[in-house]
């Protein structure tokens, strides 16, 4: 009986040391910045699986398909996305004619991921990144919002 009481307490406490330490994690990933552009482009993505780009095709598991901008304007498309990234529960940070930088907080713990959107007008592309500030995995989060993202988008026009 001792023993199962000596287990209990240390599962308890091995799972508040957990929590604290997500928690903590929550608040270092407030502090960042999104990656922002790199010679023109999107950065890639970091050797973690938190993250997704639609700028590099070969990006060993990170890729993910641009948007085709069908005849829309670049002010036009970048508002569409604008929209939908409130709409979304994210939080615009920056935005220009070509580029928006956002950012969505989970709901628990408060992790920040940045979401970023390029425009590249001459191949007719929106391009897409997701990428958490913190941690290793993301449970497929990052991808999830942008197909979430890209699907709204396509709704619209």
């Amino acid at each position: 009986m001792k023993i199962l009481k000596i287990l209990m307490l240390t599962v308890v406490l091995a799972t508040i040391a957990f929590a604290i330490y997500l928690a903590y994690q929550g608040q270092v990933s407030k502090s960042g910045v999104a990656a922002g552009l790199i010679d023109g482009k999107l950065a890639p993505c970091p050797n973690k699986p938190n993250c997704v780009c639609s700028e590099y095709a070969d990006a060993g598991g990170h890729a993910i398909e641009a948007l085709a901008m069908n005849d829309l304007s670049a002010a036009t498309a970048l508002q569409f996305l604008k929209d939908i990234i409130e709409a979304q529960n994210g939080r615009i940070d920056s935005a220009r004619e070509d580029y928006i930088a956002a950012t969505f907080a989970s709901t628990l713990f408060g992790f920040v991921d940045d979401f970023e959107v390029r425009v590249d007008t001459a191949a007719g592309l929106i391009h897409l990144r997701s990428a958490s500030r913190v941690g290793r995995s993301d449970l497929g989060a990052n991808r999830k919002r942008v197909e979430t993202i890209k699907n709204r988008y396509l709704e619209k026009q």
